[in-house]
């Protein structure tokens, strides 16, 4: 194998190492040079209170783009031999172009093309019940979701109870997760599971699963008109730090506007390719249509004339971004991309980041994949925790008992005491503490 040292070198260079409040730096150069470093590394976070005090009182500056609207269609039709759907209404190649050219005021499509609002009459509607909660203003929510019962959830810890009161965390979930967990006794009329506000979705647009996890995923900003800050966390994971403290962290302290974790080992789309092809994440001629097509629009392998850009791959199972324009755009044109192609987010991220990167002055927070480790824990998928043997029972042998009956019988019979009797005693408690500790490991 190959290795560019003069890439590894300058990617080494754009690794941010803090003096004072340090990731170990072997985690830092091994996670930036994508050699496979997934374990956490130590992060820092304000305290919740100054967190809460370093929220910016007004929203961050849209660079050109200022009022962003959504095509409606009542009756989208499909006019090339191209993917999508009702739901994404068939933009056609001329419409998907025209949508990466930033202008003050744009309409694009962004899902939910049919009916009066998101979420009614639309393909994954909503509870009426539901609907009205989904327009207040809030200034922060967390969100996840579960389809195909493919998950449990996973409840948050170490929250603030400023958090508990003012951050409301909703989890989306089909009608076949809301059986299974109402079977289970899981889910009452409260619909609350924790933390978690529940929401079930009805009339979901896709047969596939994934593809239905990722309308939530991207286009929180049109299921929530009047938030501004939203934190993504897919289904399968745990948060374990506070919202605000993550805001603080990964957005405000870095002048950004949108935040997302590099992959710990791939920063190339087309080894991504190759990696979703070999471990089955999707039909291989789907993938290679995808990235023959970016090819044909200019995608080239990673290199270092991409600096200070750091990857074309991310690790999409957080997001963390606050609700201005041009974000909304961003997860507009990602989401259109998954809708018109593969479901693997991977893919088509580093593109459509790159086509609003070359209109205007913006750019994505790509933090290191440890970092994100730090405030997220990865469960197993239900299936997998379903099938999994039960752990292996450990062993542990009474003390043994008091040799009583030999002394009783032997009671006023001097026994000879010799020095190869006490070696052979010796040795024969020794192999009985040796048995002990084999034990343990059953």
């Amino acid at each position: 194998m190959e290795i560019d040292f003069k890439l590894l070198f300058l990617k080494v260079q754009t690794i941010h190492v803090r003096i004072s409040h340090s990731l170990p730096p072997l985690l830092l150069i091994l996670d930036g040079l994508g050699l496979g470093v997934s374990l956490a590394c130590p992060v820092c976070y304000l305290p919740v209170d100054q967190a809460i005090a370093s929220m910016p009182s007004s929203p961050s500056e849209s660079p050109v783009l200022h009022n962003l609207t959504y095509v409606h269609d009542e009756n989208p039709i499909k006019t090339e031999p191209h993917g999508g759907s009702d739901f994404g209404g068939y933009p056609s190649l001329k419409q998907r172009n025209d949508s990466f050219d930033i202008k003050e005021s744009m309409v694009v499509h962004c899902g939910f093309v049919k009916g009066s609002k998101p979420g009614h009459q639309t393909g994954f509607d909503f509870d009426e019940s539901d609907l009205a909660g989904l327009q207040q203003f809030h200034e922060i929510i967390v969100a996840s979701a579960i389809f195909g019962n493919y998950d449990l959830i996973q409840q948050p810890r170490n929250i603030s109870e400023e958090a508990k009161r003012n951050v409301p965390f909703y989890m989306f979930i089909d009608e076949e997760t809301e059986a299974y967990m109402k079977n289970r006794s899981m889910l009452d009329s409260s619909k609350r599971v924790g933390l978690w506000r529940i929401i079930v979705i009805h009339n979901v647009p896709y047969s596939d699963a994934r593809r239905n996890g990722k309308v939530p995923k991207l286009l929180l900003h049109r299921i929530f008109p009047n938030i501004r800050y939203s934190i993504w966390i897919d289904g399968k994971l745990q948060l374990v730090v506070d919202p605000y403290q993550i805001l603080e962290r990964f957005l405000w302290r870095q002048n950004a506007n949108f935040a997302i974790s590099r992959h710990y080992r791939r920063f190339d789309v087309f080894v991504e390719a190759e990696a979703n092809k070999a471990a089955g994440k999707y039909d291989n001629s789907s993938i290679d249509a995808q990235v023959d097509f970016y090819r044909t629009e200019g995608l080239t392998p990673y290199s270092e004339a991409k600096l200070p850009i750091i990857s074309d791959v991310p690790e999409g199972c957080v997001l963390i971004k606050e609700h201005i324009p041009i974000t909304n755009l961003f997860t507009c044109l990602w989401f259109n991309e998954v809708d018109r192609f593969t479901s693997r987010d991977q893919l088509s991220f580093g593109m459509v980041r790159d086509k609003i990167m070359a209109k205007v002055n913006w750019h994505i927070n790509m933090f290191l994949d440890c970092e994100r480790r730090n405030f997220v824990i990865q469960a197993y998928h239900r299936d997998l925790l379903e099938h999994m043997p039960p752990p292996v029972a450990v062993i542990r042998h009474p003390p043994a008992l008091p040799n009583i009956i030999t002394r009783e019988r032997n009671q006023g019979k001097k026994i000879p005491r010799h020095g190869k009797d006490r070696r052979s005693g010796s040795r024969h408690h020794h192999k009985a503490s040796a048995g002990n500790r084999e034990s343990n490991f059953f």
